[in-house]
């Protein structure tokens, strides 16, 4: 089998977050793990000169993260006007409770009860505008956004910095996650398609289409490698995991598990 090679990516260490886009500030947060990466991506949204902020993903319950954030925000003379969540996932949304109670800014997100977030909609503030496009599959409710003006798409961790996401059995699905890869392969594609991906996790991605390109080619290949590894005798998820993820760091085989899980799920159905 011809594998797709990954789009390259600044290496490990050198991520360190910064201003990406003419709206988009990341502060990054230190917990970085072979899961998070460098860090999770905390997403400061403002225009220039502007004084409202939309904060996407504050993650964990760090108190000298979220104060980061804020003294960030606060330094442009701007105040928090709203919180927005690509999922629930504790490295993304562990400290919303505690940045709630430091900011009186709502929360957005997909499954929040009055502020659900809805395909399509839209978040403003002062000269920031951004596009809700549900993406499940690595969980059930996660969410990307375009970030209209920029030629930018905040992807969580459907599409990250470096690397392959995890599709979070049970509560993530394959089928919904290769959608999902769908609609975000329209929405990069030239001339007018978003050109970066501001991910959960890693470095900024500067071209979209190939990055979203390399992970529909990739799910299609680790699913023809299960196929192989059942049709080899592999039985089980641990069999299947030992077999196609041989040369993968150890690390990461409970994550490789669940991504397993759900391909195993998929082919089931298929």
């Amino acid at each position: 089998m011809t594998s797709v090679a990954p789009v390259p990516s600044a290496p490990f260490g050198q991520w360190r977050g910064g201003q990406a886009t003419e709206r988009a500030f990341c502060v990054l947060e230190g917990n970085a793990n072979p899961m998070t990466l460098d860090g999770t991506n905390t997403w400061v949204l403002m225009a220039p000169g502007g004084s409202e902020a939309i904060v996407v993903d504050p993650g964990e319950d760090d108190e000298p993260h979220l104060r980061a954030v804020l003294d960030h925000v606060a330094c442009r003379d701007a105040r928090v006007v709203r919180i927005v969540l690509t999922h629930g996932h504790l490295d993304h949304a562990g400290g919303v409770d505690r940045f709630v109670a430091m900011t009186g800014a709502p929360v957005s997100a997909v499954g929040r009860g009055a502020d659900d977030l809805a395909d399509g909609d839209v978040l403003r503030a002062a000269g920031v505008e951004l596009r809700a496009v549900t993406t499940p599959g690595h969980t059930a409710d996660s969410v990307s956004f375009v970030v209209e003006g920029d030629g930018a798409l905040l992807t969580g961790d459907t599409v990250l910095g470096r690397g392959t996401s995890v599709v979070a059995h049970p509560d993530g699905e394959l089928a919904a996650y290769l959608d999902s890869l769908d609609r975000l392969a329209a929405l990069t594609q030239p001339p007018d398609g978003a050109v970066t991906i501001l991910p959960g996790h890693g470095p900024v991605v500067p071209d979209a289409a190939a990055m979203v390109g390399y992970y529909r080619t990739h799910r299609r290949e680790r699913l023809a490698q299960v196929r192989e590894a059942l049709a080899a005798g592999c039985v089980s998820a641990d069999d299947v995991v030992e077999r196609v993820y041989a040369e993968v760091d150890r690390a990461v085989w409970p994550a490789a598990r669940l991504s397993v899980l759900a391909q195993l799920d998929y082919l089931r159905g298929a």
